[in-house]
């Protein structure tokens, strides 16, 4: 198991990704967003990554694309709901009560959201994804 965002849990992400990259549906909207994680329990106490699909798969790492669509900054318990619990409702929770602040296209995030195409090969990464993460 990896602490979550650490630099092993991406590089163990990315490996998962890569597994079932020829099985995962493309994303059905091209979205590039910047996140800033914040209260991180290691490092510096903030981890920036990004997510973009522009290739026409989705790629989760750390870092941060040129003129993204969204800038998403939250805390980090906040962030492992949204991508590791990948619960809806609490995610909407923690936006109402001001735990996610988004800048730029918040259509096109919602859109992206909403959008976000499932197989059993997505469900299985997830599952993946939650059993590696500490």
């Amino acid at each position: 198991m990896h602490d979550f965002l650490s630099d092993e849990w991406f590089a163990a992400a990315e490996a998962l990704r890569e597994k079932y990259a020829d099985q995962l549906p493309e994303p059905a909207l091209e979205i590039r967003i910047n996140q800033i994680i914040t209260d991180v329990p290691f490092g510096d106490g903030t981890v920036e990554a990004y997510l973009d699909t522009s290739s026409g798969s989705p790629q989760f790492m750390l870092g941060a694309v040129d003129e993204p669509d969204a800038i998403v900054t939250t805390d980090y318990q906040t962030a492992r709901i949204m991508l590791i619990d990948q619960d809806p409702a609490l995610a909407m929770q923690a936006f109402m009560e001001g735990r996610v602040r988004v800048q730029g296209d918040m259509m096109k995030l919602m859109a992206a959201q909403a959008a976000q195409p499932r197989n059993e090969a997505a469900e299985q990464l997830a599952a993946e994804l939650r059993a590696i993460t500490a």
